[in-house]
This record gives C-alpha cells, sequence and structure tokens, in this order.
C-alpha cells in the first residue's frame, strides 16, 4: 500500500512540475523527485496513459514538455493560483466580462466544492476587500457565494429552502428543486420546481434572502437549457416593462434571432433581408445603448422617448470624434 501512495504522489508532483511553462530534461525531474531517469520514463509514460499530452525531446538538450491536447485533462494549481483562480471567477460572474457568466459559475462551483477550507476562508478575504467597478448604471447586486452554492446544490440534487420577496416585496418561504441558473442581461434567475406548487418557477436571485439551507436529495426530472432560458422568457415579458419599442433591424429574423436571448424579446421576419423586433426596458437608455449592440443598422419610430434618446446619443458619439 505504501509503494503504491507514494508512487500516486510521486506522479501529481510529476504532474505540476510539467504544468509550469518550460522543458524539463529527465535528469532534472530526477533530481527534483529524488527518483532515476528510468522511473521518471515511466511515470511520464502512465501520465500519457491518463491523457496528458506529454511530449519528449532527444539530444543533449531534450526534455518533457507539457503541451496542449485533444481533450481538456485535469489541472493541478497551488495554493495561489487556485485563490487566483476563483477570484477571477467569481468577478467573471458578475459580468466583468460579457458572455461567460454561466460558464464561470459552474467552473466556479466545482473549485469551491474542492477547496481547502483554509484557501476558502482567503478567498473570502480577498472577495470581502475587492471593489468591482460595474457597467453603466448596473443591476441588482447578487453575491457570487450564494450563486456558487446554488449551482453546487443544483449539480448535486439538493432541495433548498429560501426566504424570496416579490416584486412588490412580500416575503414568503419557498422550497424547491434547483435546476439551472440563467443569466439574463444584468439579472441572474433560478430555474426550479416549486415543490409547494407543484410547478416549475423562475426566481430573481437578488430577491432571495440569506439564510437559505438545503434539504433532502431528489431525483431530477427532465429540463433542457433551452427549456431554463424560455422559462425566465416568460418570467420576465417584454411587455411588461416600463418602456416598450418596436425596432426595424436590417437582419433576417433567424440572424437576429440566433444574436439576442429569448427575455430581450421577439423577432418576427419582415422579409427575407430585415425583422422587427419587439421589445422593451424598464429605462430608455437601456433600450438605447443596447441597440447599438445589435451590430446592425435599425429604425425606431416609438417610443418618442426612445428617439429622442437615440438622437442625443448620436449628437454626442458624433461630438467625440
Amino acid at each position: 500500500m505504501y509503494g503504491i501512495l507514494s508512487t500516486s504522489s510521486r506522479i501529481l508532483r510529476l504532474l505540476s512540475l510539467l504544468q509550469t511553462p518550460r522543458d524539463w530534461t529527465g535528469s532534472e525531474l530526477a533530481q527534483r523527485l529524488e527518483v532515476s531517469p528510468r522511473t521518471i520514463r515511466n511515470d511520464v509514460e502512465r501520465l500519457r496513459a491518463l491523457g496528458y499530452p506529454v511530449h519528449a525531446t532527444r539530444g543533449s538538450v531534450g526534455g518533457y514538455r507539457l503541451e496542449a491536447g485533444t481533450s481538456m485533462p485535469p489541472l493541478l494549481l497551488d495554493d495561489d493560483e487556485a485563490v487566483a483562480v476563483a477570484i477571477g471567477l467569481r468577478t467573471a460572474t458578475a459580468g466583468a466580462v460579457t458572455g461567460i457568466e454561466e460558464t464561470s459559475l459552474r467552473a466556479l462551483a466545482k473549485l469551491e466544492q474542492v477547496l481547502p477550507p483554509r484557501l476558502r476562508h482567503q478567498v473570502r478575504q480577498l472577495q470581502g476587500v475587492t471593489v468591482q467597478v460595474r457597467r453603466g448604471r448596473g443591476g441588482p447586486t447578487v453575491d457570487p457565494a450564494m450563486l456558487a452554492e446554488l449551482a453546487r446544490l443544483a449539480r448535486e440534487h439538493w432541495t433548498v429552502r429560501f426566504d424570496y420577496a416579490d416584486r412588490k416585496a412580500e416575503v414568503s418561504q419557498r422550497r424547491a428543486e434547483p435546476y439551472r441558473i440563467v443569466n439574463a442581461g444584468q439579472r441572474w434567475y433560478l430555474v426550479a420546481w416549486d415543490l409547494d406548487r407543484a410547478d416549475w418557477r423562475t426566481f430573481r436571485v437578488d430577491r432571495m434572502r440569506e439564510g437559505m439551507s438545503p434539504g433532502p436529495r431528489f431525483t431530477p426530472r427532465e429540463l433542457t437549457d433551452a427549456d431554463a432560458q424560455a422559462m425566465v422568457a416568460r418570467g420576465v415579458p417584454p411587455e411588461a416593462r416600463r418602456h416598450q419599442a418596436r425596432v426595424i433591424v436590417a437582419l433576417p429574423a433567424a440572424e437576429l434571432s440566433a444574436r439576442i436571448g429569448p427575455w430581450i424579446g421577439t423577432v418576427e421576419p419582415l422579409d427575407e433581408a430585415s425583422c422587427v423586433l419587439t421589445t422593451g426596458a424598464d429605462r430608455v437608455e437601456q433600450l438605447a445603448v443596447y441597440l447599438g449592440f445589435l451590430d446592425a443598422d435599425f429604425r425606431v419610430s416609438e417610443p418618442p422617448e426612445l428617439v429622442e434618446q437615440l438622437r442625443l446619443l448620436a449628437v454626442r458619439y458624433g461630438a467625440s470624434t
């Protein structure tokens, strides 16, 4: 048993060295690990069998290097690297980099699950003294730790109990089976099966109060990512927002639909080269800025407040050049 544990520990140390971006000679690795060059060769073959692409070059300046492969093998991180990755992922879940919020959350939940308690504490300490500059006037604030915990409960199929405030700020206690965390614009939503109502529900995470507690495990129901997105879209219909807009966009309907999420609005074909986007927002400033992100020509006739805001932005942009 001791020999097996010693071999496993040595291979992990070898992998850690090879993940450093440099070439290692066999003698260097043998000296570091206090084994023979033959043992190093055998350990390299074990790593290759596990899917690690260890490249070897011959000659007096030859050596070993871990290269990119066709699949993603497990990585080894030292303490400082693990803390740095966790902080970076938490920052990404807050929307610092558009488009990777949900994938960052999944990776963060997996990483925090295996972090030793001392490193989790270090991550929380660093996060506690870090201030992120939010984009524009931003949306509601969501604790990344809550997102990571919800993602973990969903992945491991644990029910959850929490207090929830609705649009009227009325608080109720909910029991649910969590399935997906969906990022829609500047808001996060939990898609879950409400145990008391026996139906699917979407919950805004910023309205979930602190102190949620896990319950017993559940057998997962059938739910695809497309189903989860559609639920969020139905839960936050554009027509329920304060300002409504009908925008003619110079793109085929299928192409525009592929660029935007269903929570943005509905897309209807006008002809082969253009379509109509019906959307809404609580602020005309948000609508005006978002239309610029479509990366296509568009025309707006209503509401008048949006038309005026677009003209104002056009003047400002024109004066900046």
